[in-house]
């Protein structure tokens, strides 16, 4: 029977391990979560269930005073693997369990961080297992504070959180809010749910490193009379998963969004509009500022001729109401000069193929997404969709997935043509 923390069962070949992470930016990467004790270790399970929905590979190790908070069983049971707490444990260390464990991790998360844990990796010492293995590692270590605010804020907690720092160690968070003492203040840890959105943003390729990326999303609203609108289903989630995707790929990000329901994705700047002329306007007064454009949001074609001043009354059986067209925002942007890359969207119920090349050369497009809509399950107000992505002299079909991994897909698409198109350019 293999011991737990022995070569085979850790590291199963510490080179094929390090080779197979390479093919991906999160599948079979290795993270070490090491739990301080804190109030906030009862977060950690849910911390580990998330990590592993990721597709990360997770072990544990705790500190004594972690186990008065949560029982290793619990942990060991989400994880998939014995939970180490002891420095001197005859069983690990007869193959170095330490030594192993911070061999194995491509990251180590330190969380809950406690005032006493942060001061003695600070000071370097070796004391019990989470600092030997902080210690032992070269994977970067990150931090997660988690006390009282009176103990986040004294001087001798941010001089070692400091120190830390200029040494390399990350520090995430901590957040601010009510604590388990009552007072209120810094000193949270940052819930589960952002460890993870951070460990993904640590881990995706900076594809898109040194670009500026101007992007739309959602729908827009063009007004008939004070209380009525003409728009669509859009829902926005979309060009808010490129967003994020863009952030964690490195880019710069601004994002020009109609009337959506959904928070900012952090890093990104986020410019709120109503109607197609306002998408327009805002979109080309910071067009210049970006080398990349996408237009992923469903703008209304056409907008009332006459919008009412007052409501219109239900006044006979019929109304006519006179449109007009609206500008083009992707064909606009398409013309500009200086050019920025430009990635058109094409939400099509039939003939998307044809519709869509049709769109990418009449707009003059260097890349276009197409998506069937008629499809309940993708596309509008759906959390997956499908794009068949189209460009002059290739195309590649992103089967169905959820939003946010379509948007890394794409996005990965978008980097190699830029790149292709750099190097045809020398």
């Amino acid at each position: 029977m293999n011991h737990p923390y022995e070569p085979q069962s850790m590291s199963k070949s510490m080179s094929q391990s390090k080779i197979s992470n390479q093919s991906s930016s999160q599948t079979n990467k290795n993270i070490l979560l090491a739990i301080g004790g804190g109030i906030a270790a009862y977060k950690s399970a849910d911390l580990i269930r998330r990590l592993k929905e990721r597709g990360f590979d997770v072990r544990v190790v705790m500190s004594q005073s972690a186990k008065e908070f949560i029982t290793p069983l619990t942990l060991q049971a989400l994880s998939g693997y014995p939970v180490a707490s002891d420095l001197l444990d005859t069983r690990a260390e007869a193959a170095m369990g330490h030594i192993e464990l911070a061999r194995w991790a491509d990251l180590v998360i330190v969380a809950p961080a406690t005032a006493n844990l942060i001061a003695r990796i600070n000071a370097g010492m070796a004391d019990e297992l989470i600092t030997t293995t902080c210690l032992a590692t070269e994977a970067q270590i990150i931090l997660c504070p988690a006390m009282n605010q009176q103990m986040y804020r004294n001087q001798a907690t941010q001089d070692n959180l400091a120190n830390l720092a200029k040494r390399g160690l990350r520090i995430w968070g901590p957040a601010s809010g009510s604590q388990a003492c009552g007072e209120i203040g810094p000193g949270r840890m940052l819930e589960p749910l952002d460890i993870v959105a951070l460990t993904v943003q640590f881990f995706t390729p900076k594809l898109l490193a040194g670009h500026s990326l101007l992007l739309t999303a959602g729908p827009t609203r063009e007004a008939i009379d004070p209380v009525r609108y003409i728009s669509n289903h859009s829902s926005g989630k979309m060009g808010f998963a490129i967003a994020k995707a863009a952030t964690d790929m490195g880019a710069e990000v601004t994002l020009i969004c109609g009337p959506v329901n959904l928070a900012t994705p952090a890093g990104v700047k986020r410019v709120d509009v109503i109607s197609t002329r306002d998408m327009l306007e805002a979109v080309m007064s910071r067009v210049d500022n970006h080398d990349i454009f996408i237009g992923c949001a469903a703008v209304a074609d056409y907008r009332v001729a006459d919008v009412a001043t007052d409501k219109i009354k239900k006044s006979s059986k019929d109304m006519q109401l006179a449109l007009v067209r609206n500008p083009d925002i992707l064909a606009t942007v398409a013309s500009h000069s200086p050019r920025p890359f430009t990635l058109g969207f094409a939400a099509e119920t039939q003939d998307v193929e044809r519709y869509a090349k049709d769109k990418l050369l009449r707009k003059k497009l260097d890349m276009i997404a197409a998506n069937d809509v008629s499809n309940p399950e993708l596309g509008f107000n759906a959390d997956n969709n499908a794009l068949k992505v189209i460009w002059a002299k290739g195309q590649k079909d992103l089967p169905p997935t959820d939003k946010q991994t379509l948007a890394g897909q794409l996005l990965a698409i978008v980097a190699e043509r830029i790149a292709i198109l750099k190097d045809d350019n020398k």
